[in-house]
C-alpha cells in the first residue's frame, strides 16, 4: 500500500509501485505485491491518508482498528501515519491502485460533502458495492494510460466516496446559486474547449475548492467536467471530420488532443467507428483515402 516499511526482515521485497499520476495534495501508484502464505508479513505505515481500489487477489489488512478481508471491487482506507500488516495466507499476490491525499485535501472534500464533519476512517473497508464499479473501472483505465487527464478527477471522487461511505448524511438538493455557477462554469468550457483545462484552473476560476466544483458540475450537469469536455471535443471534431478536409490529425489537435492514438481510441468509443471510417460514412463522396 506504498508505506513506510517499519520492520525490515531482511527478505526480498515482493511489492513493487508505479507512480501513475500526481497533483496537490495526491499521488496515485499502481501497487503489485507477489506475497504468498509462506512470505514475511511486514509491518508498515502509511506516510498519507490512503484509500486503495483493489483490482485482482485478496488479502488481510490488520492494524489498530482489527483486521479485514480485502477482495476485488473494494476499497482499503488507511489512515495518516496508522501502522499496518497485509498477509496472503489464502492466495498469491494482489494488485492495487493506490490514491493518496494529504490531510488537508480531505478536510477540504469533507467540507463539501452533506453529512460529513470526519475525516477519520473507523473502518479499513469498503465492500465492493454497485456504485464502487464506475470509480473501479476508472481505476483500471487509468493503470492502462498514467496521466491521463481525468487523474485528478479520479482521485478526488475517491476520496469524496471513502467520506460519503463512512459519513454521509442525505444528500442537498440542487440550488439556484449551483444552477447559476455552473452555467458559468460551462460558458467558461465552451470558450476554452481546445486549451488544456484542468479541474484546478476550472475551480480556480469560478472561487472554488476543486471538490467543491467537481461535485457541484456533476450534481448540477450530470456528469464530470471532464467527461463534459471531452464530449464536447469529440462533438467539435465529428463536425469538422463531416464538413471539412483537413487531415485526421490536424482535426485531432485543433479539436483539443494532444496525443492522435489517444483521440481515434476516444472517437471509436463515442461514435462506434473511426475517424476515418465516420468521414466516409458522414460524407457519401468521400473516397476514404485521406490522410492520417
Amino acid at each position: 500500500m506504498e508505506g513506510r516499511r517499519v520492520a525490515d526482515l531482511g527478505k526480498v521485497d515482493l511489492t513493487t509501485a508505479r507512480r501513475l499520476a500526481s497533483g496537490d495534495g495526491w499521488r496515485v501508484s499502481e501497487i503489485l505485491c507477489r506475497s504468498g502464505p509462506r512470505d514475511p508479513v511486514f509491518e508498515e505505515q502509511h506516510t498519507w491518508v490512503s484509500v486503495s481500489a483493489v483490482l485482482s487477489g485478496s488479502f488481510t489488512y490488520r492494524s489498530r482498528n482489527g483486521r479485514v478481508l480485502l477482495t476485488p471491487g473494494s476499497l482499503l482506507l488507511g489512515e495518516q501515519h496508522t501502522s499496518f500488516c497485509c498477509g496472503h495466507e489464502h492466495g498469491v499476490g494482489d494488485r492495487c491502485i493506490a490514491f493518496h491525499f494529504q490531510p488537508e485535501l480531505m478536510e477540504e472534500v469533507a467540507r463539501d460533502l452533506s453529512g460529513v464533519t470526519r475525516t477519520d476512517f473507523p473502518q479499513h473497508r469498503l465492500p465492493p458495492l454497485q456504485r464502487l464499479a464506475p470509480l473501479i473501472a476508472d481505476a483500471w483505465a487509468l493503470a492502462g494510460q498514467p496521466g491521463s487527464r481525468g487523474a485528478e478527477e479520479l482521485a478526488l471522487r475517491m476520496a469524496g466516496a471513502a467520506l460519503r461511505g463512512l459519513h454521509a448524511g442525505p444528500a442537498r438538493p440542487v440550488t439556484a446559486t449551483e444552477e447559476r455557477r455552473m452555467a458559468d462554469a460551462l460558458r467558461l468550457m465552451e470558450d476554452r474547449l481546445v486549451e488544456p483545462l484542468s479541474l484546478g484552473v476550472l475551480a480556480q476560476e469560478l472561487g472554488m475548492g476543486r471538490h467543491h466544483f467537481l461535485r457541484t458540475f456533476r450534481k448540477v450537469v450530470g456528469e464530470s467536467p471532464y467527461s463534459y469536455i471531452l464530449g464536447r471535443r469529440l462533438t467539435l471534431a465529428a463536425e469538422r471530420l463531416r464538413t471539412g478536409r483537413e487531415r485526421i490529425a490536424d482535426v485531432a489537435f485543433a479539436c483539443g488532443f494532444g496525443d492522435l492514438s489517444e483521440f481515434v481510441r476516444r472517437f471509436r468509443a463515442r461514435f462506434g467507428v473511426t475517424p476515418s471510417a465516420y468521414r466516409v460514412r458522414a460524407r457519401p463522396g468521400s473516397t476514404g483515402t485521406e490522410r492520417v
